[in-house]
């Protein structure tokens, strides 16, 4: 039965393992993008790449199969249980990791990223699903954003990471960095974190039981609106971390110091879901997402009325991302939340469905605008 954030534990562990925990095995979706960023160029002229925007393709090729992923990691968890779903899941992810460290060609990179992908969204499934076995409404809202500050970490220090890993070798050690980030996560999770899914709540992976769990989701309003605009919003997202390392490094030459901006933009999250956490227990996760999403709107018109410089000051495109992730920070978690509220029952498929859409529809959209990207950062 979920419970109260008081309660403070979670299963055999303490509340805030647990959500160290349920952060990481978040994190490495985020982990397996930023890490990675900075040694783009480097995977582009092992390959033979051309096309600058191509090197995007090592980021797309694993959101496509992340969203793959999604809709069986679900199911198969409300039938088995969540921990062997997610063993599983961090294997596949693992075994993606291996496959890129000796991928002999840019396809077979990518082929490796889908891989790791589609392991990936297993623990993003099970994680959510998790969260809300344990938890509902206000209490679940404030438990995702603890988990959002420490998964905001991640793409702080992921592109320096990346940096480092890079100094001491070359672009597969990025990838056996990921292969020891699975087994890290499988270990702790393996031995610290309780079964939440009573074997008596379990249900059949029967056309019948599917399809009711399928129809239970698809004609709850709130969750097809909220996941329809989380889609949107992270696909805003995925444009700017694929764009990320050209903007920073080819077009403002910030070299060395890219890791350092990208971190720094990324810090404002953290901040956003620290506030988040504390105001959604006080006013309501339907007042502060909404007030944020108006937020959010503004900026990106003001940045419209501007003209959409093509070549704006460094600090001031710095100062508009920034306010665009504090919203992003203050919106995400609550979104999540609303979208899974009413879906305690069929969480895994509820998941499933939530990490399908907004996953798939933010690959579709990063695509489309990273294959955009022209040297500026106006739209053409």
């Amino acid at each position: 039965m979920p419970h109260s954030a008081s309660a403070g534990r979670s299963g055999d562990i303490r509340f805030g393992e647990f959500v160290a925990l349920m952060a990481l095995l978040m994190a490495l979706t985020a982990l397996s993008i930023d890490i990675m960023l900075v040694a783009l160029p480097d995977i582009a002229g092992s390959f033979g790449v051309v096309r600058e925007n191509d090197r995007q393709l090592v980021i797309t090729a694993y959101m496509l199969g992340f969203a793959i992923g999604q809709p069986f990691h679900g199911p198969l968890s409300d039938r088995f249980g969540r921990k062997p779903v997610l063993a599983a899941g961090l294997v596949i992810f693992a075994i993606g990791s291996l496959g890129a460290v000796f991928a002999p060609s840019f396809t077979a990179l990518l082929a490796a990223r889908a891989l790791q992908g589609f392991g990936a969204a297993a623990p993003r499934v099970v994680a959510i699903a998790i969260v809300r076995d344990r938890f509902v409404g206000r209490d679940m809202a404030r438990v995702m954003s603890f988990v959002m500050m420490i998964f905001i970490i991640v793409p702080i220090i992921a592109p320096a990471l990346g940096e480092g890993i890079l100094h001491l070798g070359t672009w597969p050690w990025v990838f056996g960095a990921l292969f020891l980030a699975a087994v890290a996560a499988f270990a702790w999770s393996m031995l610290r974190l309780a079964e939440t899914r009573a074997a008596e709540d379990r249900m059949p992976l029967s056309p019948a039981a599917l399809g009711h769990a399928f129809h239970k989701v698809m004609t709850t309003r709130a969750t097809v609106g909220y996941t329809a605009a989380m889609g949107l919003l992270f696909g805003g997202l995925l444009s700017y971390v694929g764009s990320a390392q050209q903007i920073f490094v080819d077009v403002y030459g910030l070299g060395a110091m890219f890791p350092v901006a990208f971190g720094a933009i990324a810090g404002v999250m953290a901040l956003a879901s620290l506030v988040n956490a504390r105001l959604v227990g006080r006013v309501g996760m339907h007042r502060v997402s909404h007030v944020a999403l108006i937020g959010y709107t503004l900026t990106g018109v003001a940045m419209a009325l501007l003209g959409f410089p093509e070549h704006p000051p460094l600090l001031g495109l710095g100062l508009f991302m920034a306010a665009i992730f504090f919203c992003f920070g203050l919106i995400a978690p609550n979104f999540n939340a609303m979208a899974m509220e009413p879906l305690g029952h069929v969480a895994g498929m509820g998941s499933s469905f939530v990490g399908f859409f907004s996953t798939g529809m933010a690959a579709v959209v990063g695509w489309i605008v990273g294959q955009s990207f022209d040297g500026t950062r106006a739209p053409r």
